[in-house]
């Protein structure tokens, strides 16, 4: 479970700002042990209430700079105060994280949870989180975690009374499961603390100077004894808070009530008594997540996207200057293909074959709507997953066609990518991201050597449409693409040889990127960039329509889609959720992000269709992150703590 902790000083001149400082951040280092995978507190000064918290360790945490920025500018705060003897009070609350629902990547999921002036850390689980949130649809739910609807209930009610103590009993009245908590209000000056198991103790000093709580007595015992806190603020004692009980702990004078009867049944809400008016605390949020993000008022994508700028009107330039997509036409494509056609019914066409969504659809099209006689081709380097796999193999089947397979050495391609992926988390550099899929670019050269083999002339290839357009990958290497003739293999010359710089300098820069992979990376580099490109493109000459595509494939085809996102591109590669977990993470947007803006620009979706979808499709894919770490041999709660803990965009 969590660790929740935290600490309240009061009128003490013997406190001084490196003491109190370091109080802090032995509750961290010591609460780690019940959760590493997101840290965070809250300040209250007296004028406000400062909230941050980050995905990650508790040493990433304490490292950032925001974090010493918030610390440094509270406890200066809280000198110039006692000088002035005015508010001297200083509370802060912390929390380390072990995940049980909510994704940590979303920062509304860690803690402190900020709802209708709360800001509530919690350990435990709340088992009927979901009939809580039906039973009181007057409440707003912003995120996943369980400490959201707690924090608005304890709000709710104590609205309804003006009582703490009567809305702490009557939130605790209607929760099933365990909960600690602590919890800030910003017009209430007191720092609440209950338990319905009894993982809470206090420790305090004999002058009543000096508060602190943690999840465990171990925790405080070894404060105590780490921290010199009894050469600070005298003698201190420490008891527990039992199951059924609380303490409010007021904010002005760090006096102590105790109350019991939490979980019992609780009367109607008492009268609310006459009230003198609370001057509210600010709370203030430092946690910037991809969702306050500013964002293009046309499309979707955010300020931290390549070269991203906005007009007066907040339209990015992407939108400025997309050309709405023309393609060739149907008759020319069938005037293309013509004098490949064979006469006698033998194969006259090769099709690379992903088992995606749009290689499958292509298979149908050549086959049905051109009538040619394709052979499938499919590059298997080790990250085709069993679901493309599978969907092969019922187009193959249904439609009658031959499967090439050309099968790398998937062991020693799947060594290479783990290679890389733990050199990346050495030194996480977003530009670098594509080098795990280096791999596949082979794909090009069999496709190349499978035409000599068999004489057929025709290669088609149904990717390079300008929906699926992915220009921010070149982008994070520093190259502001304008046109690539709709194909990767179409970048200009010049930015050719900026990309090579640029790689060329992050392997200075890291050295365990020179490992035994790098000569199968410079030939992915060759076959994709140097060796000439003629291939035929289905969707230069058709319109790329997604309700169609999928549409059939579906119908005709009983085309299979992932349990694990709504999403169904790019559900056959086995790299896509790893790294579309850490473009979310770290830039701030993913894949499918540029997919729907380009299909708002197309007149496809709307914005806020657009914005749903994101919703949906952004969300980790745990299943498949777990499956591609195990099958490429790293640790993937180790990996993502480090994406979590790197230096992001925003």
């Amino acid at each position: 479970m969590c660790g929740i902790f935290g600490v309240v000083y009061g009128r003490d001149p013997s406190v001084h700002a490196s003491f109190a400082s370091s109080v802090v951040e032995t509750l961290f280092r010591c609460s780690e042990t019940r959760g590493k995978e997101a840290a965070g507190l809250a300040v209250y000064d007296g004028r406000a209430i400062n909230v941050l918290k980050q995905a990650g360790s508790v040493e990433h945490f304490l490292a950032h700079p925001k974090y010493r920025e918030v610390m440094d500018a509270a406890l200066s705060r809280w000198g110039e105060a006692r000088k002035a003897g005015g508010e001297a009070t200083l509370a802060i609350t912390g929390h380390s994280r072990l995940v049980t629902n909510g994704a940590q990547t979303e920062g509304d999921n860690n803690q402190p949870v900020v709802a209708r002036g709360s800001v509530v850390i919690h350990n435990g689980i709340i088992v009927n989180e979901s009939e809580l949130w039906r039973r009181n649809p007057d409440l707003e739910r912003r995120a996943e975690v369980d400490t959201e609807v707690l924090a608005n209930l304890l709000r709710k009610h104590f609205n309804a009374s003006g009582d703490l103590v009567w809305a702490t009993r009557r939130t605790f009245s209607e929760i099933e499961g365990a909960a600690s908590v602590a919890c800030f209000l910003d017009d209430a000056r007191k720092l609440l603390l209950a338990t319905n198991t009894g993982s809470l103790f206090i420790a305090s000093n004999e002058r009543k100077s000096f508060i602190v709580f943690a999840s465990e007595r171990f925790i405080l015992q070894r404060l105590l004894e780490e921290a010199d806190v009894e050469q600070h603020v005298g003698k201190c004692s420490i008891e527990q808070l039992r199951a059924g009980n609380g303490v409010l702990v007021d904010l002005d004078s760090v006096g102590l009530q105790s109350f019991n009867s939490l979980g019992s049944p609780v009367k109607d809400a008492p009268a609310p008594a006459p009230r003198a008016p609370s001057q509210r605390v600010e709370i203030v949020d430092h946690t910037k997540s991809a969702k306050s993000l500013k964002r293009c008022k046309k499309c979707i994508l955010p300020e931290t996207y390549p070269f991203m700028n906005f007009d007066a009107e907040g339209g990015c330039q992407y939108c400025r200057r997309w050309k709405t997509i023309a393609v060739k036409g149907e008759e020319a494509l069938f005037k293309a293909v013509e004098p490949y056609r064979s006469k006698d019914g033998k194969p006259d066409v090769i099709v690379a074959f992903s088992g995606g969504r749009d290689s499958a659809y292509g298979l149908h099209y050549v086959k049905k709507k051109l009538g040619m006689n394709p052979v499938a081709f499919t590059y298997d380097w080790g990250m085709v997953t069993d679901l493309a796999r599978r969907n092969q193999a019922r187009l193959c089947g249904k439609l009658g066609v031959e499967h090439i397979l050309r099968s790398a050495d998937i062991p020693t391609k799947r060594r290479y990518v783990r290679k890389n992926v733990e050199a990346w988390l050495r030194k996480p550099e977003l530009g670098m991201v594509t080098l795990f899929t280096a791999g596949d670019k082979q794909f090009y050269k069999y496709a190349r050597d499978l035409r000599k083999e068999t004489g057929i002339k025709l290669v088609i290839f149904c990717t390079g449409n300008m929906i699926e357009d992915t220009p921010y990958k070149t982008g994070l290497c520093g190259i502001d693409e304008q046109d690539h003739g709709m194909t990767l293999t179409g970048l200009h010359f010049s930015d050719e040889m900026r990309l090579l710089w640029y790689y060329f300098v992050n392997y200075l820069k890291n050295p365990g990127y020179w490992n035994e992979s790098l000569w199968d990376t410079l030939d992915a580099y060759y076959q994709t960039f140097v060796v000439k490109d003629d291939f035929l493109y289905l969707f230069h000459y058709l319109k790329w329509e997604e309700e169609e595509i999928v549409g059939t494939i579906r119908r005709e085809y009983d085309w299979e889609v992932a349990t694990d996102t709504t999403t169904t591109w790019r559900i056959g590669d086995g790299t896509a959720p790893f790294y579309n977990y850490i473009y979310m993470t770290m830039a701030g947007f993913s894949e499918d992000e540029v997919m729907l803006s380009n299909m708002i620009r197309e007149g496809v979706l709307t914005r806020d269709q657009a914005l749903a979808k994101a919703a949906e499709f952004n969300k980790p894919r745990w299943p498949s992150l777990r499956e591609f770490a195990q099958i490429v041999g790293f640790n993937l709660e180790e990996a993502i703590q480090r994406i979590n803990a790197a230096p992001k965009l925003y």
